[in-house]
């Protein structure tokens, strides 16, 4: 049962915090034209990563609690549902190594000059208690879930390509956004010239491929016995 009240908290604090960040657009005026730029214009929140990874984190919780009641945790059953094979899927390919990636960036960068990613004028629109729930928690959960579970990774090249099909979307609709808007979604691509900002894309996307080959490192430590006995189990069945 606790599982249960586990993970509809979680989804329903992920879908929450994208209902109130949608839905309460913050008051903007002319001496602000950092909060327009943000908040406003093409696009609208839904340009920010930080808000498809909600959605996302969202909708894998929800998945959660659908597989506790209709699925199964086993880390070797008889047979596996889909709602497991999507769960095990979804949190590989995406969940778990693009919140890490959405974490780290934001705070990174954050830490070297907040203004290149999350002016301070956007505190008074958004308390730090959001901004944790938008950058901090999603890798605090999606550790623990790490933890908890016992997940069979696809195939690298399969985990990977989904990765980067996703990442890819999301670098169209960032130039989509800058091509009605005439500006970029993070002011850090406002202060590098042509060059940097493509070594700087290609960095980011090489920098997500490292956190997912951390997630499916980390898998392979906290569950290498259960890796065994699947692999062991595939082995006999092919004989």
């Amino acid at each position: 049962m606790w599982r249960k009240i586990y993970y509809s908290v979680l989804a329903a604090m992920y879908f929450g915090v994208v209902y109130v960040t949608h839905g309460s657009a913050a008051p903007v005026s002319i001496s602000e034209p950092v909060v327009i730029r943000m908040m406003g214009q093409f696009g609208g929140k839904w340009k920010f990563l930080t808000i498809w990874n909600l959605l996302l984190q969202g909708l894998f919780f929800t998945i959660c609690l659908l597989n506790d009641i209709i699925g199964t945790n086993e880390p070797n059953p008889k047979k596996t549902p889909i709602i497991r094979k999507v769960k095990d899927t979804l949190f590989t390919a995406l969940a778990f190594p693009l919140s890490i990636f959405v974490g780290t960036t934001f705070w990174g960068i954050y830490a070297v000059d907040r203004e290149l990613v999350f002016p301070k004028i956007l505190d008074k629109y958004f308390p730090v208690w959001l901004n944790h729930v938008m950058h901090t928690n999603i890798m605090i959960f999606v550790l623990i879930e790490m933890a908890m579970n016992f997940r069979s990774y696809p195939k690298r090249k399969t985990g990977i390509s989904i990765l980067g099909v996703f990442m890819m979307c999301y670098l169209i609709w960032m130039h989509v956004i800058y091509h009605y808007s005439g500006v970029w979604v993070y002011p850090i691509f406002e202060v590098l010239n042509l060059p940097l900002r493509i070594l700087f894309f290609v960095g980011l996307l090489v920098l997500i491929v490292v956190m997912y080959l951390i997630g499916e490192g980390l898998n392979n430590i906290l569950w290498s016995n259960q890796i065994k006995a699947v692999k062991s189990n595939k082995a006999k069945k092919r004989h």
